[in-house]
């Protein structure tokens, strides 16, 4: 079998969005189970949008794909997007999951003593055109491949610095 590689096939501009939940006590089963059950309906969300954008169906919110994993203090989750403003975008409609259950957590954690039990985190990365680049070797598509597709390697350069700069 032939060792393959491959790199993603998204080029111009792109956001990385990072989210997770750091669980401080693992008993506190009504405050980790409320924020998961609302990160599985905001994906959920996002990917049907998608789909139904793909069939021309909806208006694209921008969300490219993601993937879940568990740190060492809890579950992450990693997205790829248009563009920043999307994230934004989506985060601040009231039509959408993301909104009323931010502002459901909001009123919980400041309406009654929070006593630490989770902890919520995110990072937002603008990434402009050029300025991102993948290697997959002997993978099916992960992480942007799988969000964008995948192209062999070689038409983006032999090396890192190379397809940095054809991106």
């Amino acid at each position: 079998m032939k060792f393959t590689m491959t790199t993603h096939a998204h080029e111009g501009e792109l956001a990385v969005f990072l989210i997770g939940m750091t669980v401080r006590k693992p008993w506190r089963v009504d405050q980790w189970a409320r924020v998961g059950a609302a990160m599985a309906k905001m994906q959920l969300e996002l990917q049907r949008n998608k789909a139904a954008a793909d069939r021309g169906e909806a208006q694209w919110l921008g969300f490219l794909g993601g993937y879940n994993c568990v740190g060492p203090r809890g579950p992450v989750v990693v997205q790829y997007w248009r563009n920043a403003e999307d994230i934004y975008r989506y985060a601040n409609d009231a039509r959408r999951v993301h909104r009323p259950a931010w502002l459901e957590l909001y009123r919980k954690a400041h309406g009654q003593k929070h006593d630490g039990g989770i902890g919520l985190w995110h990072e937002t990365y603008a990434v402009p055109a050029g300025g991102h680049e993948s290697a997959y070797g002997n993978l099916p598509d992960w992480g942007l491949a799988k969000a964008t597709g995948s192209i062999p390697l070689s038409r983006r350069g032999r090396t890192a610095r190379e397809r940095m700069g054809a991106a």
